[in-house]
């Protein structure tokens, strides 16, 4: 009896290893192709429609090579004064406050967001790709967790290269 369930036991271990692309959902070594700068990036140009639509960039050259940069909207999350609320609409407010992030990010205005792993005064920060400063208030400003005062915002202008990752 027990040949019989180690045979079954062996044969099945056998096809979960053997996955392929279609059931796993991620690429083998073999499939991937490797990232090629973009050659035909006009960062001049981009540079121009950029402030056509009131963002301020600049163009620097390092070692032959172009960056663009532009200036972003960094807004840290502080500790508000009013933290009193209950545990249900303290959750209520974070769950809107995830929405309103969620909204920021799939319309464009916000590049990136998270919060601090600590708990020190700055809850978290959130990234704004917007023309002014006015513009990135306003957005802030409209996070529930700020209009309830569970959290308070202060705004600083950044600057980084337009289409670069994090790593």
């Amino acid at each position: 009896m027990k040949k019989p369930i180690v045979l079954i036991a062996a044969i099945m271990l056998t096809l979960a290893c053997n996955q392929s692309k279609d059931t796993r959902g991620i690429p083998g070594p073999e499939e991937v192709e490797a990232r090629q700068p973009d050659l035909t990036r006009n960062i001049e140009l981009e540079a121009e429609e950029l402030q056509k639509q009131g963002y301020q960039t600049f163009v620097y050259d390092e070692a032959g090579e172009k960056h663009l940069l532009q200036q972003y909207f960094i807004v840290f999350l502080k500790s508000g004064t009013n933290r009193s609320q209950d545990s249900v609409t303290a959750a209520e407010l974070q769950k809107q406050h995830l929405a309103h992030l969620s909204r920021m990010a799939n319309e464009g205005y916000m590049s990136l967001a998270g919060p601090f792993g600590d708990d020190g005064e700055i809850r978290g920060i959130a990234v704004y790709n917007t023309p002014t400063i006015e513009m990135a208030d306003s957005l802030a400003r409209l996070d529930p967790m700020v209009e309830a005062g569970r959290l308070d915002i202060e705004i600083h202008p950044w600057w980084a290269a337009k289409g670069e990752a994090l790593k």
